[in-house]
């Protein structure tokens, strides 16, 4: 008997497979797919899946399948395929990164809240950054190269670099310079607030006009007064604005002070859209935010955010300085547990605030240390490989081939511990073991040479490819490779198994080769042959009569039912709304709305809530007539992820005509840029003859809009 594959299986396999996915969500209607190359994609096999009601190709490798009501299922059912999950990394669980973070960080700090929102905070600040951070790594690295070879001398004053070094310097300075524009609009990204005010903001202090306040020009005319502090070892200066007293700093690099901007600009701004009448937020609400928050960053929050990264970092440099073993130790020691929680993301911004500090000599000496751990986490993805070699266990080896590549090559560890170390017990305690070793080479080396540990001068992803950016090279590559071998050596030794759990995922590597022999024979019961006997069973015309269903008013045979208007707005013809999707009809036939005024949505009719996500953009409801109607208030507006929209309702609902279903908030979607136009859609539009727009050029809530007829027979 031949086997069939599923739909959420086609898919995925039409979109190119899990490995060819770099984002994948969904809205009230189609699944969205963003893919590393979507040029492959067979438009007309995809359509011809069961269930698809429609393919979109969007620009970029941007892709939207259309399924319609049952979209959450499929999503569903497509995150839990053993292709998603063995690619997520996430344990089998079918969750993301984050939110296998979020589960153990709320486990381990007994859901508290605000500590969690914290680390949160912190984490969405920095995570979109990595893959920038890494890439300027890399280039730093090669510098790094060409410098032991003697080509290059990257200490040298610009004056004194040649233009190609200095416009290599560029692509990679770009990065670490613009780095606190890049965490304020991040920042601003995750406390829901219009992310270019919070970068606008942040920039100012990085234009050349305010960095001229600081110009020796000033300085002579004596517009600026200048102390040399001797704990930071240079000059600081004071500028008067205004009569004010405003201390000038440079804030290239600096992270602490974007984060500490965002929190209270997020609190200044979301008190500014409650005050400020909603026709005139878009200019009044920046213009507000950019007079308040602007001097506030410049006079008070820029200044202390400086001085707490420097306390910080003087803090460690002192004891790293005085008790190099202990700190060398400590640092690898304590990774293994912070990055699974997610709370080495303050000594990741600590990393950043050292190399922008002239109190620790532009110089970051928690890398090194922090190099020994991630060696030794590698160390033990490679033992794990070996096992899994030897054991024929071909999840387990692709699972790891992926990990050690992504550890050695780019320094990230999440897929090892997510992937690997965290489910199985018995790897931490020897990926310790080698935590302390690297640790213990490079303490006991700093000692040796009479040196304040191994230092870097900027953030690099600890891989074999930044090896060269780290001083003393020699020390550092000896500790990173003793970590990685005592890791590997106690795994292959001693196994990353239990006996039981070995002895089990042989026994189901057993049962998966014998099962594709029996797969395809179908399974019977004792139930089977009176199921075949039942279906086999003549039927009595009255016994049909008797259970055939009662059909809903609008589907009665020639049945005329009139739907209508969710809001006040002005038509349009299907056909004309900007949305290839809906345009097209595959969602089902209906009307666009232009919302007037005040965008509140009610319900056509009576009827049930079938889809009514959180971020309120969309409403399925099953009317009691039988009417099934989709209201998609704007286009794309999916991704404000419920920024302006006020919700009403939840799946499930029993609602009435004229109930409301969500307030929007009109000025948020128009700032976002996204189209106010509302498709109102007949999503059974099969199960009628015809479906006829009947409202006129305007209409108001409650006012006739779609008239559907049922069939005659």
């Amino acid at each position: 008997m031949a086997t069939t594959t599923s739909t959420p299986e086609a898919i995925l396999d039409a979109v190119g497979g899990a490995d060819n996915i770099i984002h994948f969500t969904h809205c009230a209607t189609r699944l969205r797919f963003e893919l590393k190359d979507a040029s492959g994609i067979d438009k007309a096999a995809v359509e011809a899946i069961p269930g698809v009601m429609g393919a979109v190709p969007q620009s970029g490798d941007r892709y939207q399948i259309v399924i319609g009501g049952a979209v959450q299922s499929v999503y569903d059912e497509i995150n839990n395929l053993p292709a998603m999950k063995s690619q997520g990394g996430s344990s089998g669980s079918g969750q993301s990164d984050a939110d296998v973070k979020a589960a153990v960080r709320a486990k381990a700090r007994g859901k508290n809240a605000y500590v969690d929102a914290f680390f949160e905070y912190l984490s969405d600040s920095f995570r979109p950054l990595l893959p920038v951070l890494l890439g300027a790594s890399l280039i730093i690295a090669g510098e790094a190269i060409f410098e032991a070879f003697g080509l290059i001398n990257t200490h040298a004053e610009n004056a004194d670099k040649p233009v190609t070094l200095l416009f290599v310097d560029a692509m990679f300075r770009s990065v670490f310079y613009f780095l606190p524009i890049m965490v304020a609009y991040n920042a601003s990204k995750k406390l829901k607030i219009d992310p270019w005010v919070g970068t606008a903001i942040m920039a100012a202090l990085l234009t050349p006009e305010y960095i001229f306040l600081s110009d020796k020009v000033l300085q002579k005319k004596g517009v600026i007064d200048c102390v040399h502090n001797a704990t930071l070892d240079k000059d600081l200066c004071v500028a008067h604005v205004a009569g004010i007293p405003m201390q000038l700093n440079d804030y290239g690099g600096q992270v602490f002070v974007p984060l500490m901007m965002v929190a209270i600009l997020a609190l200044v701004y979301k008190g500014l859209v409650k005050i400020v009448p909603s026709n005139v937020q878009m200019v009044f609400v920046p213009f507000l935010s950019f007079v308040i928050m602007m001097p506030v960053t410049a006079f008070l929050i820029g200044p202390l955010g400086v001085w707490i990264g420097t306390g910080l970092g003087t803090a460690l440099f002192w004891l790293n300085s005085h008790a190099p073993i202990i700190f060398a130790i400590l640092i690898p020691m304590v990774y293994p547990f912070l990055v699974p929680l997610g709370l080495h993301w303050p000594l990741n911004a600590l990393m950043l605030a050292n190399i922008a500090s002239e109190a620790t000599h532009h110089t970051d000496f928690i890398q090194g240390p922090m190099g020994a751990w991630n060696f030794a986490c590698f160390g033990a993805t490679a033992a794990v490989l070996v096992w899994s070699i030897r054991d024929k266990d071909n999840e387990m080896r692709q699972t790891a081939t992926g990990a050690l590549f992504a550890g050695l090559l780019g320094g990230i560890s999440e897929p090892s511990l997510y992937g690997i170390h965290l489910r199985f017990k018995r790897i931490y305690p020897f990926m310790l073991v080698g935590c302390a070793v690297g640790g213990l080479v490079e303490g006991i080396g700093s000692m040796l040479g009479g040196i304040d540990g191994v230092t870097t001068t900027t953030f690099a992803f600890t891989s074999l490819l930044t090896i060269p950016v780290f001083n003393p090279m020699w020390l550092y590559g000896i500790a990173v490779a003793a970590a990685f071998a005592t890791s590997f050596f106690l795994i292959v030794t001693f196994g990353y198994r239990t006996k039981e759990e070995r002895a089990e995922a042989l026994a189901a590597a057993g049962t998966a080769k014998t099962g594709n022999a029996t797969a395809s024979a179908p399974a019977e019961t004792s139930e089977a042959p009176k199921a075949a006997a039942a279906a086999a069973a003549p039927v009595e015309e009255g016994d049909r009569a008797a259970k055939a269903p009662t059909p809903k008013p609008a589907l009665v045979p020639g049945a005329v039912t009139e739907i209508a208007s969710p809001l006040k707005a002005t038509t349009m013809d299907l056909d004309k709304v900007p949305d290839p999707v809906f345009s097209s009809g595959a969602v089902g036939q209906g009307v666009g709305l232009e919302p007037q005024g005040d965008i509140v949505v009610t319900a056509p009719a009576d009827g049930t809530v079938v889809v009514a996500p959180s971020s309120g953009h969309a409403f399925g409801i099953t009317l009691d007539s039988g009417v099934e109607i989709l209201i998609h208030v704007g286009l794309d507006t999916v991704n404000l992820e419920g920024k302006g929209f006020d919700v009403k309702v939840s799946q499930g609902d029993h609602v009435s005509a004229g109930q409301e279903l969500v307030r929007v908030d009109r000025s948020v979607i128009e700032q976002a840029g996204y189209p106010l136009t509302t498709p109102v859609l007949v999503t059974n539009t099969a199960s009628f003859a015809s479906v006829e727009v009947v409202g006129g050029d305007s209409v108001e809530p409650g006012e006739a809009l779609i008239k559907v007829t049922a069939p005659e027979a």
